[in-house]
């Protein structure tokens, strides 16, 4: 069975990539290395024993992703990753980000219509919940005001998918995934931001080995036990197998409506100063770090209630913060000695 895996290269997508050709899936990656290498295809198959198929192109562009589609019309499934993704800079370039995110939807779902490819699983995000009235997270939370425009793409992305099933033969599963962290065990795949990363876990390993003089945190007088933001993260490698999970869900048959939605996570809320305290105890080394004034876009506090997930999926979330601030180190140390 052929998978297309959009943003293949990325974080999660070479993750997830790696969990699907462990279940003997064909898969095919569609990225236009934005934000990521082509040295993780070697790194996937490295882990793997194959190299995934790889074509570099925009999904933007109308044209390209329709003749994609055309060509590899064998595809049974899509897994949709191909975003930009970082809270702070959607607030200071929204229509990059409107671009990117919501035509690159639009194009695959056209893709898919026109070439009978039914099943979407979509990688959301909990940003769409906004800041919550009440905590932890349902799939059944009211969505409020976006507070961001990368949380708005997603959201908007979801009413695409849903308004497209309703008159297509497209069903979806929506993953609003809360904070994923960590990199596989082998140490030869995990995030690798190009330029200065935007997200919490890179930051504090490219601190920790050198490459940063400090690390930035967002604030401290949050309405918080510490006065810093908390999430829920969970580590990358459970975030993919759920994604293998999805495929079969549907695949198989087995989905309840036409399009489902489900919240991964690990169902705790952990705060800025928390993943500090977790890196400098699994890996014994000490973190220099200066709090910031509050970043706009970030809401306070959000964290998952993952029932739902866990009893319909029958997946759960089951490293811990130390083993994922361990493995994130296991990662960076490995990066220096490329070098």
């Amino acid at each position: 069975m052929k998978i297309l895996v959009t943003g293949g290269t990325g974080y999660i997508g070479s993750h997830t990539v790696v969990e699907l050709q462990a279940k003997g899936y064909e898969v095919i990656i569609v990225d236009n290395l934005s934000n990521s290498s082509i040295e993780v295809l070697d790194n996937i198959a490295r882990i793997s024993g194959k190299k995934p198929l790889f074509e570099k192109f925009d999904l933007t562009d109308p044209e390209k992703t329709a003749a994609f589609f055309k060509l590899h019309n064998d595809i049974q499934a899509v897994i949709h990753f191909a975003a930009f993704k970082a809270v702070g800079e959607s607030v200071e370039f929204p229509l990059m980000y409107y671009r990117n995110n919501l035509i690159s939807l639009i194009n695959i779902l056209q893709g898919m219509v026109d070439n009978n490819i039914r099943d979407l699983v979509f990688s959301s995000s909990c940003t769409v919940y906004g800041q919550p009235e009440q905590l932890p997270a349902r799939e059944d939370t009211p969505v409020q005001k976006a507070a961001s425009p990368y949380g708005n793409t997603k959201q908007v992305c979801e009413e695409i998918i849903t308004d497209t099933s309703i008159t297509a033969n497209i069903r979806g599963i929506l993953l609003r995934y809360f904070n994923p962290i960590g990199a596989h065990e082998s140490a030869f795949i995990g995030e690798l931001p190009l330029g200065v990363p935007n997200c919490l876990m890179p930051y504090i390993t490219q601190t920790a080995i050198g490459k940063r003089p400090f690390l930035r945190v967002w604030g401290d007088d949050y309405d918080t036990p510490d006065g810093t933001a908390i999430r829920d993260y969970l580590h990358v490698v459970d975030l993919a197998k759920a994604h293998v999970i999805a495929v079969e869900r549907m695949t198989g048959g087995n989905c309840k409506e036409k399009v489902e939605v489900f919240n991964l996570g690990t169902g705790k809320g952990m705060s800025v100063l928390e993943v500090i305290n977790s890196f400098e105890r699994s890996t014994g080394v000490k973190l220099n770090y200066e709090i910031m004034e509050r970043r706009a876009g970030d809401i306070v506090k959000v964290w998952a209630d993952t029932d739902y997930a866990n009893k319909e999926l029958g997946w759960k979330a089951e490293k811990t913060l130390d083993e994922m601030t361990s493995s994130a180190w296991k990662w960076e140390l490995a990066l220096a000695k490329k070098k």
